[in-house]
């Protein structure tokens, strides 16, 4: 009884005195890899990949165990930002135009600039690239960046034609401006992060480093890369007792490229790290570190089950690592559950803001963790799904609480015996099945998840979703690009493919461009739908381009899609890109 009314006091002094136990407010340093894996670091037991820094950074900070985060990359980010499921905040999707966070949704770059930080991100944003979903417009003071949801990938518009050397000297955007840049993507992310952190040690900043590395396409600098060709990944694991799902020769080679991608992270953190020291400001400074999903390709994860994309346990449980040496002690390992939503809420209680009152958080802070106060989750659960394009009851959904977790991966039957129910506590890697032993847990479960479901797919900005703002003076001209547009299941870099993008447009005249994918036959119809209006101008070049204007285009305003095709000869052809620029 002492012992609790001790770690109670212990926990309500350290929530009230965080945030002002130094005169400066902590620095913060939020660090998140893309596609790597749990099984990615040495901490977690894989033999392979060289991660010195990352594993002595593990042994200095709070581990937190049982973390999870969404199966692809755009849902974590949403939710890592705003302590919400991403369906509250209108991101149900990589792409296809699902990739757009709300302007109203409140960032944790938002809450620390209320509180006098100043605020960088440097990496991958992938919430909407266009006003006013851009970092600017959600809280960030800097930003060096690129586009959508990966370097090399359609929606990037800078470095998509710049093929097998797309992650090799990038034109990114610096303050919504391109920028050229010389080196590795990661390098330069890091760079420009540690130069952020020197510009502003004498002030508390907020740093969201967040590496496009280990995404595809796999490219690496050939000294990594030379580390690691003759390994063999699948290789060591025998005797483990763990499961380990084979590899195809493609995945062992693409297994050696990841891992030289994160031995180069490694490297990159370790001359962040080693500033800190250099400045001073090491024991004054939060920094956190995570990943977005599970490994999209086959390799060492642990033993769990599924990868990228899937809600088994490879593809949602993620590494979490939290220091603060002025704030509590290291080296501790939690298995309470947690997720991405729980960063938001426990940074405010670590800082001292509050969390926005007007709207639901879906996070609970990690702090009463951390300082012992409590131990485990209680009732607390934790609801996770994806699907391309939309989210689909009992499709690729599950739900986990009390150390149980219940998956669905059975379209529209609601038959409790072909859910998948697993006891995680005594089954980490869901490899028993006991939906049919347990139904009543099982049905426990499902009626938590369809009520979660529900809740989630009547949110506002879901069935409202964000419009890209054209005509504003914050971004003219303004791309669109094909990571945002909507349409047929699937656009990406296809020619014929119907596709829009949701817009609201300021009345006004135009100059438009629309770049296509290769050059079209000329002679053809160039189409501009918005709304109930079509604006239409024949091309009457005699040989093929990629570029096709239009001038002085009168558009009236207009909330809705924005339509552009060239027809030629009866085949059809969507832009890759379309700039609109407002002249008056």
């Amino acid at each position: 009884m002492q012992r609790s009314i001790f770690t109670l006091l212990l926990f309500v002094s350290a929530s009230l005195c965080f945030a002002q136990q130094n005169q400066k407010k902590p620095n913060i340093i939020l660090i998140i890899t893309d596609d790597q894996g749990y099984g990615d670091l040495g901490s977690t037991g894989n033999p392979h990949i060289n991660t010195p820094t990352l594993d002595a950074f593990a042994a200095e900070s709070v581990r937190f165990t049982n973390f999870y985060v969404s199966p692809v990359c755009a849902p974590t980010r949403a939710s890592l930002m705003t302590g919400r499921y991403s369906l509250r905040t209108g991101v149900r999707d990589t792409y296809n135009g699902g990739a757009m966070m709300a302007s109203s949704e409140i960032t944790i770059a938002e809450l620390l600039k209320s509180k006098d930080y100043t605020t960088g991100l440097f990496g991958k944003w992938h919430l909407g690239d266009n006003y006013p979903m851009r970092p600017s417009d959600q809280g960030f003071d800097e930003s060096v960046m690129h586009l959508s949801g990966g370097m090399g990938q359609v929606g990037d518009i800078t470095t998509y034609y710049q093929g097998d050397r797309s992650y090799f000297d990038p034109v990114l955007w610096h303050n919504n401006q391109q920028e050229r840049y010389e080196g590795y993507c990661s390098d330069i992310f890091a760079e420009e992060a540690i130069n952020f952190i020197e510009k502003n040690k004498d002030k508390p900043f907020f740093t969201y480093l967040a590496f496009n590395a280990p995404h595809t396409p796999l490219q690496v600098p050939d000294e990594y890369y030379q580390k690691y060709k003759d390994i063999d990944p699948s290789a060591g694991f025998d005797e483990d007792g763990k499961p380990f799902y084979p590899m195809s020769e493609n995945d062992k080679e693409d297994a050696r490229k990841v891992y030289a991608m994160v031995e180069n992270i490694d490297d990159n953190l370790k001359k962040l790290f080693q500033k800190l020291v250099e400045l001073e400001i090491e024991d004054n400074t939060i920094v956190i570190f995570m990943t977005d999903n599970g490994p999209q390709q086959q390799r060492y994860v642990d033993g769990l089950k599924g990868k990228k994309g899937s809600t088994f346990q490879g593809g949602i449980r993620a590494p979490f690592f939290i220091r603060y040496p002025d704030g509590f002690a290291g080296n501790q390992e939690i298995n309470a559950l947690s997720a991405h939503l729980d960063v938001l809420p426990t940074l405010a209680d670590l800082v001292g803001f509050e969390v926005p009152q007007d709207r639901r958080i879906d996070g609970q802070s990690l702090l009463p963790y951390i300082t012992g106060e409590k131990e485990n989750a209680g009732n607390k659960s934790y609801f996770a799904y994806w699907n391309r394009k939309y989210p689909e009851l009992y499709e690729n959904i599950s739900i986990q609480k009390g150390g149980w977790k219940l998956v669905g991966n059975t379209g529209h039957n609601s038959d409790i015996e072909a859910f998948e129910l697993y006891d995680l506590s005594r089954d980490p890697y869901e490899e028993n099945n006991l939906s049919a032993s347990n139904s009543a847990k099982a049905l426990e479960l499902k009626s938590e998840l369809d009520e979660i479901y529900q809740e989630l797919i009547n949110e506002e900005n879901l069935i409202t979703p964000p419009l890209i703002q054209v005509g504003n003076k914050a971004e003219n001209p303004i791309i669109l690009n094909r990571n945002d547009a909507s349409g047929e299941r699937g656009i990406w870099a296809q020619e014929d493919i119907f596709g829009y993008w949701k817009v609201a447009i300021e009345p006004g005249l135009y100059d438009i461009k629309f770049k296509f994918v290769k050059p079209v036959p000329s002679k053809g119809k160039m189409t501009l739908e918005t709304g109930n209006r079509a604006n239409i101008e024949i091309d009457q070049s005699t040989q093929p381009v990629d570029i096709l204007v239009m001038k002085g285009v009168k558009l009236d305003k207009i909330e809705g899609e924005l339509l552009p095709f060239y027809t030629v000869e009866g085949k059809r052809y969507f832009p890759f890109w379309v700039e609109l620029e407002k002249i008056e």
